[in-house]
């Protein structure tokens, strides 16, 4: 039997992006908006660090929004962010742009993001305007290359990306287009190819596809935002489990704690609706689901 766990009111207004710190024993996520609600204070984009052992909370201010970021093999972390991609430093605050390849576009920012086994960070851009299906998947090479993936494929808002176990697969959820994809993925060349709809919303409202992750067998783990739910896609795309959340919005996964066995979730506080509210009085929280059976794998750190 699982449980799920509120770790924090933290009154995100757009949760994104967990990653888990082994050697900290700490989660990592962003804070794309800011607070939202009227009582939370000031609106402005944060990363934040929750130490599960020690309960320290840590929360860096942002002067941009971050869509994903990663670890570093150097220390800090890469980013995708309003300005493409970015090396950020924490500790002294500095955000240092790399290579926007969208600069040209006043309404693209680069959204979900992960970490190859090679080091290489895979990045979708998105229209902050949700509207223009003008967004492409990017790899952000180690030497500071960027590369425009899958040039036939575009979409309004990426996210969902994540790597199966062996290395064959790249996974993607078409926010808007409703529908997860899968891709060959080439993990010597980086290159990915052959895409194909692996899951589909069309048939189930409300929710839309959100930031996820796999397990170690291999299956596929997304948040279903704005459905309340957590869902588990085997590699063939058949429904596994879904896992009802205590909120509306819960907007990305990724495993962590010891030996990779829980599951944490972040989710938003924007676009939640006065009655929603009243029902469900803990949006924009981070969220721990313990004794799923299942445990996750270390996210690999960008080899630069």
């Amino acid at each position: 039997m699982f449980e799920i766990e509120c770790l924090w009111e933290c009154n995100d207004g757009l949760g994104e992006s967990p990653l888990w710190c082994a050697e900290e024993t700490s989660l990592y996520w962003s804070d794309h908006a800011g607070p939202s609600m009227e009582l939370a204070g000031p609106r402005w984009p944060s990363i934040k660090r929750l130490n599960v052992v020690t309960q320290q909370r840590d929360v860096w201010r942002m002067r941009e929004q971050v869509g994903s970021f990663g670890f570093r093999a150097i220390g800090g972390l890469i980013a995708g962010t309003n300005s493409g991609f970015c090396a950020v430093d924490l500790e002294t605050g500095r955000m240092e742009q790399i290579v926007d390849p969208e600069g040209d576009k006043p309404h693209s920012r680069l959204n979900d993001g992960k970490i190859d086994r090679r080091g290489r960070y895979w990045c979708g851009s998105m229209d902050d305007q949700l509207k223009d299906k003008a967004s492409y998947i990017y790899r952000l090479d180690p030497d500071f290359t960027c590369h425009k993936c899958a040039e036939d494929f575009s979409f309004v808002c990426s996210n969902g990306i994540a790597f199966a176990p062996d290395d064959t697969r790249m996974y993607f959820g078409d926010t808007k287009g409703s529908t997860v994809y899968v891709f060959d993925f080439d993990v010597d060349e980086g290159r990915i190819d052959n895409r194909r709809p692996l899951f589909s919303l069309e048939d189930r409202k409300p929710g839309i596809i959100d930031g996820a992750t796999v397990d170690a067998e291999g299956y596929y783990w997304f948040a279903l935002n704005m459905g309340g739910k957590i869902l588990r896609i085997d590699p063939q795309g058949r429904l596994d489990r879904e896992i009802d959340m205590p909120i509306p919005s819960p907007t990305c996964v990724t495993f962590g704690g010891e030996n990779y066995e829980t599951l944490y979730v972040t989710s938003q506080q924007s676009f939640v609706t006065p009655e929603q509210l009243a029902r469900h009085p803990q949006p924009g929280s981070l969220f721990a689901i313990h004794g799923l059976g299942v445990r996750g794998l270390p996210e690999p750190k960008f080899a630069a």
